[in-house]
């Protein structure tokens, strides 16, 4: 509706300008408050009455009550037509209720957003505990400090709000920041004594600044304050504090503590520039990858760095292992650095010709799995990628991949290697997309796969194994057995730490919802997935996401798409075939059918049946044969699946719509088959 409410502070309501909105005397604010913290559930008249006059309620206290109601929808919704009811604050059976979006309060919204920085790394929790604190305006329902109705909510929502001042405070210690978090941590013991973890922060915080004195001043203020309800947390930093060994003043973690020794006797014992750095440095940055969004884009980042520095020594088998160490399991098909992805491909198939096909077999396995899985997509494509209506053959490039990945799991079999193997069916899947309609073949190896990380405690490629199952059963319509693989990645990614698989789950379930409910029972679900995962350190799978979401509600009927949908979106690799289909809904048939001629066919890829439907679409509405031809044939071996439901993020309804629409679009341009397309 474009409302947004205040409940941390004054009650308040804002409009879409962000203008205050004139919510009447000190009841009718009363009324929303207690309206809002309902939640969107039901308030009988009755629970209205007593709660805002606890006392004796007046004769007219019923008629009082929808007084104020009445003056509230007016303010709330100034447009709304005479006559029509509310669609915000709704008359229900024997009540009220106000029908707002968690969006669109700020109190959910501090709760949404404190629940992302509780799963955060620590420097992406400093800047979400922030967000959530800076939406505070003062105490909860400040204007209403003594009612009955609002002691609860009152209550609670402080409690998080002391919670997240402290989880704060943590996550800038955690991230070397301890300076920044002292002065907050200062006036916070002050306003709350009795909160011995504000105290231990504030003394780990001070310490870690290099202020022992202070410190041990805080202790001994924290100690006079709790006197005997002080407990084992405020002993253990006593007890590091007055320690005078160096190893005592270690974050209160035990495995920090240990990982700080470890790092620091490393670099005290192994000699700079060696090879055990760079060989650890790779395993580093391969477990790194795998603990979510900050830790995949530094290991992004640095892993091109580090496989340069080993080419640099002139060591063909050490470049060669560095290379091919790296056998993160990767499940989105779009490379999240293309030409960063199409050098490490080049990189692998050198090291791979020059250890020669008589190099150590396991070795040659690995860089044949790098060269397979980084070239997914057209991220290794080394000539540009052939027109839609081009039917000529494939490219030698695909071929190349498609042979590594052959030869990689030959190999990987020959030589009864799990995690090698593994590795290697990792790359057969990135191939796999050779033609649309490949979802019963992905099915098949992520059974494999999930299988074989069974049975040989490979956690990180089960989850993969299960992705890739998921996916392909939505392809497949099997939402029954896609939902039992969404719940155990799930109950994997929380028990290995693997917060990245939720993502996928995340939209998948949005795509569920479609499938089940229609679009628009799905819309809200997709807008809150597209903000969840926008930072999700996968710019592959996010960057055009929207607009994907955007073409669903025109894919799944029979019309061009609202070009008001479009407005602002980022179309990101996804314009080449959305602009034609924009300028056909716009009514500039001339500049799509030229558009069209030039258009290069979808990428092999998660969305290629999507991306061809799209194509098919705007070929039909402005009589392009060619491209309509050849999307036609393409679609064809994918007739049983879903349109782009194979990706597990959107779907465009059953392929075999399309084809049939396809079909009666040829037939009707068939009297001018002679005609050359522009």
């Amino acid at each position: 509706m474009g409302v947004e409410f205040g409940l941390l502070g004054t009650v308040a309501a804002w409009d879409t300008e962000g203008a205050s909105l004139p919510l009447g005397a000190p009841r009718h604010r009363e009324v929303l408050g207690r309206l809002l913290i309902a939640r969107g559930r039901v308030v009988p008249v009755g629970r209205l009455v007593a709660d805002l006059w606890e006392d004796a309620p007046p004769a007219g206290a019923v008629g009082a009550v929808r007084t104020f109601v009445a003056a509230l929808r007016r303010a709330l919704e100034p447009g709304r037509p005479p006559r029509q009811p509310s669609r915000l604050l709704v008359t229900d059976g024997p009540g009220y209720a106000l029908r707002a979006g968690r969006e669109a309060v700020d109190a959910w919204r501090f709760e949404d957003t404190a629940a992302r920085a509780a799963e955060a790394p620590p420097r992406s929790a400093v800047a979400l505990w922030g967000q959530a604190l800076a939406l505070w305006r003062g105490p909860v329902l400040t204007d209403f400090p003594a009612a009955a109705w609002a002691a609860a909510e009152q209550a609670r929502l402080e409690a998080l709000r002391l919670d997240a001042i402290e989880r704060r405070a943590d996550a800038l210690v955690a991230t070397g920041a301890a300076r920044d978090a002292v002065a907050d941590l200062q006036a916070h013991v002050a306003a709350h004594p009795g909160r011995e973890d504000g105290w231990v922060l504030l003394v780990t915080a001070l310490e870690r600044s290099g202020r022992r004195g202070e410190a041990e001043k805080a202790l001994r203020h924290a100690r006079r304050t709790l006197a005997g309800a002080s407990g084992a947390a405020l002993a253990r930093v006593e007890a590091r504090v007055l320690s005078s060994d160096a190893s005592a003043t270690e974050p209160a973690g035990a495995a920090d503590g240990v990982w700080d020794r470890t790092a620091a006797a490393w670099d005290r014992s192994v000699p700079a520039r060696s090879r055990a750095r760079l060989h650890a440095t790779a395993g580093l940055l391969r477990d790194l990858a795998v603990t979510g969004a900050e830790g995949l884009e530094e290991a992004r980042e640095h892993r091109r760095d580090l496989v340069a520095a080993a080419e640099t020594t002139g060591d063909t088998e050490l470049a060669a292992r560095i290379i091919g160490s790296y056998d993160v399991p990767a499940v989105w098909t779009r490379a999240d650095d293309p030409d960063g992805a199409g050098e490490l491909a080049r990189s692998a198939a050198r090291a791979a010709a020059r250890l020669g096909p008589d190099g150590p077999p396991a070795l040659r396995a690995r860089l044949l799995s790098v060269v397979a899985v980084e070239s997914r997509g057209d991220a290794a494509a080394d000539t540009p990628p052939p027109r839609a209506a081009d039917t000529s053959g494939v490219e030698a490039w695909r071929l190349r991949a498609e042979r590594a990945a052959e030869e990689a799991v030959r190999l990987a079999r020959r030589l009864h290697d799990p995690a090698l193997l593994a590795f290697a069916l990792n790359g057969a899947f990135m191939q796999s997309f050779a033609t649309c309609g490949s979802a019963a073949l992905r099915d098949g190896l992520g059974a494999e796969l999930t299988r074989l990380a069974v049975d040989h405690q490979l956690p990180s490629h089960e989850v993969l194994g299960r992705l890739v199952r998921l996916q392909a059963l939505a392809g497949l319509g099997d939402l029954a057995s896609a939902d039992a693989e969404a719940e155990e990645i799930d109950r994997l990614a929380h028990r290995n730490e693997r917060p990245l698989a939720r993502v996928f789950t995340s939209w998948y379930r949005a795509l569920r919802t479609c499938e089940n409910d229609g679009w628009a029972v799905a819309r809200p679900h997709y807008t809150k997935v597209l903000t969840e995962t926008a930072d999700c350190g996968m710019p592959g799978l996010t960057r055009g996401a929207a607009v994907l979401v955007a073409l669903v509600p025109a894919m799944r009927g029979d019309t061009l798409p609202d070009l008001d949908d479009f407005a602002g979106l980022d179309a990101g690799p996804y314009r080449p075939w959305l602009d034609p289909l924009l300028m056909a809904a716009s009514g500039a048939t001339e500049r799509a059918r030229h558009a069209l001629a030039t258009v290069p066919r979808p990428p092999h890829d998660l969305l290629q049946e999507a991306l061809w439907c799209v194509l098919a679409r705007t070929a039909a509405a402005v009589g392009h044969e060619g491209v309509l031809r050849r999307a036609r044939d393409e679609l064809a071996a994918a007739e049983g699946e879903s349109a782009g439901a194979g990706s597990g993020l959107i779907s465009f309804g059953p392929v075999s719509r399309h084809l049939r629409a396809a079909d009666a679009a040829l037939g009707a341009h068939e009297p001018s088959r002679t005609r050359p397309d522009a």
